[in-house]
């Protein structure tokens, strides 16, 4: 028997005030059957980071312990004569590592917004650009000299050191030019003679300083481009022999560089001990009187007067005699993560075939991985004695200027590579 509208309808007002009632509830309750319990769940788009937030965030958390040990190591300098006729004050180094912080995030965020093809673009003018400040800072009146060295640029606010400009454009440049001669890469005068000349160049400006710790970085992060880039092994290695002989040949002419060699040999000798191994010995008592956990925060007695450049070559020296081995563990630790993660992003970067964008991330990740590998192997006695600061600790405000705006650039790489993940263009 055919029901009436009027049932149909009554029937289908019950059937949707139950299927209203049993909607509510599941939003509101859970559902048992048997002996299982099924709970209504709100379903929410998945939120995907705009970039890194772990590398952002290691990268803070070393700037400011960088920042704390800055002032530890560098409290006690004004009661130095060296510093104290000049009228410096306890915090006068912290002011001084505050601004290059500020000028750095400044910049870092600038650097943010500057597309990846606007590099590959400016790749052989930024270039140029840092040759030229190379050489200005050989000019008289133009470059400052401190200790012997002629490596800075008097800006006002800040000293700024062309070498540490000099490091980016390499990556940047390397990158570049790979890209440009990937035919090509098997064949050594046209793919790797010419950016052997741009090496070359550079270290001569550099050595004209003399800045042998920023060459070898340049070198380093140059030849392993090369390498990362596809260049086959062969020349690889004869790259890698023409580095050694050349290093060792600099060794060998330079007097000075001979007696640091022996020095590391031998901090210990009384004749070196107050010479070349000065920094290395007390670098090793310092990190010695540390022990497992360090003598505390500020307690440091190597700082005071007995470490020469404690702030900056030699910061970690400070952070394993206050905080021990445990501190310097932790130190590596960071380092270590860092750098891996720069490089997953630049092979993340290669895989969605951005070459340049990966061979630039590498490039920085070389770069931060070689020159904290280089200044802890001086500070623990396993390398000789190398002017190189430790990337976002050390004191120095073009040092960290750099070292944020390369980071800002992985970061970048980093967002690019997730816009185009989800399906977006760049």
């Amino acid at each position: 028997m055919s029901a009436t509208p009027e049932a149909i309808g009554l029937r289908g007002r019950v059937g949707g005030w139950f299927s209203g009632l049993f909607r509510a509830a599941g939003d509101a309750l859970p559902v048992r059957i048997g002996s299982s319990e099924y709970a209504r769940t709100q379903t929410a788009p998945a939120r995907l980071m705009g970039f890194d937030q772990a590398l952002l965030w290691v990268t803070v958390a070393l700037l400011a312990w960088g920042l704390v040990m800055v002032y530890s190591a560098s409290i006690a300098m004004p009661d130095n004569p060296r510093f104290g006729r000049l009228g410096y004050s306890q915090t006068y180094f912290l002011y001084r590592h505050v601004i290059g912080l500020v000028l750095g995030f400044v910049a870092a965020v600038l650097a943010f917004q500057v597309p990846i093809r606007t590099w590959e673009r400016c790749a052989p003018a930024l270039f140029i650009f840092s040759l030229l400040l190379l050489l200005a800072v050989l000019i008289p009146h133009v470059g400052r000299s401190v200790n012997g060295a002629r490596r800075w640029i008097p800006l006002g606010v800040m000293n700024f050191q062309p070498s540490e400009l000099a490091k980016l454009s390499v990556v940047i440049y390397a990158a570049d030019y790979m890209v440009r001669k990937m035919e090509v890469k098997e064949r050594f005068f046209r793919a790797v003679l010419p950016m052997g000349v741009a090496v070359a160049v550079t270290g001569v400006l550099l050595l004209a300083e003399p800045d042998m710790g920023a060459f070898m970085v340049i070198a380093i992060i140059a030849m392993g481009i090369l390498f990362l880039g596809g260049v086959n092994a062969r020349m690889f290695f004869l790259i890698a022999a023409v580095l050694l002989f050349a290093f060792s040949m600099m060794v060998m002419m330079s007097e000075w560089r001979r007696e640091r060699i022996f020095a590391y040999l031998n901090p210990w000798d009384e004749k070196l001990t107050l010479g070349k191994g000065y920094q290395l010995s007390h670098s090793l008592i310092a990190i010695g009187r540390g022990e497992i956990f360090g003598v505390g925060l500020g307690g440091s007695v190597e700082k005071l007067h007995w470490l020469p450049e404690a702030h900056t070559d030699f910061l970690l020296a400070v952070i394993g005699e206050e905080f021990g081995m445990v501190g310097v563990l932790v130190a590596i630790g960071l380092f270590l993560w860092l750098t891996r993660r720069i490089m997953h992003i630049g092979r993340q970067a290669i895989a969605l075939d951005r070459v340049f964008a990966g061979l630039v991330a590498q490039g920085i990740g070389i770069w931060v991985g070689f020159q904290s590998f280089i200044n802890m192997g001086v500070n623990l006695g396993a390398l000789p004695t190398k002017g190189l600061t430790l990337p976002f600790m050390s004191y120095g405000g073009s040092a960290i200027l750099m070292n944020l705006v390369a980071v800002s650039i992985v970061l970048r790489i980093d967002y690019e590579n997730r816009v185009l993940m989800r399906g977006g263009r760049i």
